[in-house]
């Protein structure tokens, strides 16, 4: 008799905690509509610990109105970060009891809500990478990407910008995700013209931008294809490896990467420059050739063996690339602009030479020669650096790099007649 009344009790226990849900529940929805989400927050912080009693349309309410609470208290500069954190798992938990159940009510609001908390978080990742809090910023653009999945490019982002902060560890695996998803990145990239600001503004998608065009806020629509990122992941997934003395492993990532894509030439690329690295130059010639026998006339693979020959300090093939690249596209600007750099390079360790002569008869014969060595350095890079700012006049630092070789060439008429443009 005496469990009788025992079972009795816990019956009135359950009773009274779920008329304590219903209350909090309820007194939290009042003061959300009278603006004070802080109170809203504290009095279902109160009420979290006996949510698991609770009827699923009672729970759903609870995490729908949690969220609330707490995107409002981010989006008034409160806690922002955390509370903008904790927002998205109110929602997240509300969509899962929903979806559980079967019963949708809030799930509209809150894939609404998440949304807007997504765009935050990247707008947010945005000003802190300007910031140099690269740290920050990148655990924000993971954040966005488990709010929504299918949007991978956000792990890509986070992942470069793990990079960028230096937390080499989180990047790799990261960048392993992005390997088990067999992220390319492939795809276009859409523009138009604002009338507006006369700037050109990006679009997710041609039916965005066509639609803007035909509204008639913006002009001139333009397309652009968005080459695959695939060597780029694995390129720095190996250069991690190596400098975790794991060069094997590396060598074993980009090998299984190129069988899982076959015709993705900046894997062939990224292996060249991994053998390079290593002073395997048998193997990394025996790729490059591989890659040039396959596309002979590709301007832009041609480049990209430029800069891995630039970067190894073989300044005669990368020379001999970027020649080529020009030869195929004559209006690659950055091959101009990189060939321009990889021959201004010769004249630092001749300042370095005229910098620790003395003044003897000797020392001054040697500075002569030496001038007239920077001289005609200076002098070879004149027509990639006149065309690279004949092809993009907005360039500051190719002309600014030009406005300073024509005056230390005594070119004083060049000089003028470049600042007029500037």
């Amino acid at each position: 008799m005496k469990s009788k009344y025992v079972l009795l009790a816990s019956a009135l226990l359950v009773s009274v905690a779920t008329f304590a849900q219903k209350d909090q529940i309820k007194a939290a929805e009042k003061a959300m509509k009278g603006g004070k989400s802080q109170e809203a927050a504290t009095i279902l912080m109160e009420a979290e610990s006996l949510i698991s009693n609770a009827s699923d349309a009672e729970k759903a309410q609870f995490y729908f109105i949690k969220g609330n609470a707490l995107l409002d208290l981010a989006n008034k500069k409160v806690d922002a970060d955390k509370n903008l954190s904790m927002a998205a798992k109110a929602y997240q938990d509300l969509m899962d009891v929903e979806k559980t159940s079967g019963k949708v009510k809030f799930t509209p609001q809150a894939t609404s809500s998440i949304t807007d908390i997504k765009f935050k978080l990247i707008n947010t990742a945005i000003e802190e990478s300007k910031a140099d809090k690269h740290s920050a910023s990148a655990k924000k653009l993971y954040d966005a990407y488990l709010l929504d999945k299918k949007d991978t490019i956000n792990l890509y982002y986070a992942a470069s910008t793990y990079i960028n902060a230096k937390e080499y560890d989180k990047a790799l695996e990261l960048y392993e995700n992005l390997k088990k998803l067999n992220y390319s990145g492939k795809g276009k990239s859409y523009f138009a013209m604002n009338k507006l600001t006369n700037a050109e503004d990006f679009f997710n998608t041609s039916k965005e931008r066509d639609l803007s065009v035909k509204i008639g806020t913006h002009e001139k629509p333009r397309s652009e294809d968005v080459p695959s990122k695939r060597g780029e992941i694995y390129k720095n997934m190996a250069l991690i490896l190596v400098e975790n003395g794991k060069t094997d492993e590396a060598k074993k990532a980009i090998s299984e990467a190129r069988l899982a894509n076959p015709d993705d030439t900046s894997l062939v690329l990224t292996e060249a420059n991994l053998y390079l690295e290593s002073k395997d130059y048998e193997t990394y010639k025996k790729l490059i050739g591989e890659v040039l026998a396959k596309n002979p006339n590709d301007a832009d693979l041609t480049f990209n063996l430029g800069v891995i020959s630039g970067n190894a300090g073989n300044k005669a093939d990368a020379e001999k690339y970027y020649l080529r690249a020009m030869e195929i596209k004559p209006d690659y600007i950055n091959a101009y602009i990189n060939l321009a750099a990889l021959k201004l390079e010769g004249e630092k360790p001749i300042i370095d030479e005229m910098n620790k002569l003395g003044t003897s008869t000797k020392d001054m014969k040697r500075y002569d020669e030496l001038k007239v060595k920077r001289d005609n350095i200076f002098k070879s890079v004149i027509p990639f650096l006149k065309k690279g700012y004949e092809l993009d006049p907005k360039n500051v630092d190719v002309a600014k790099t030009l406005l300073n070789v024509y005056s230390a060439l005594e070119m004083t008429a060049e000089s003028k007649a470049l600042k007029a443009k500037m």
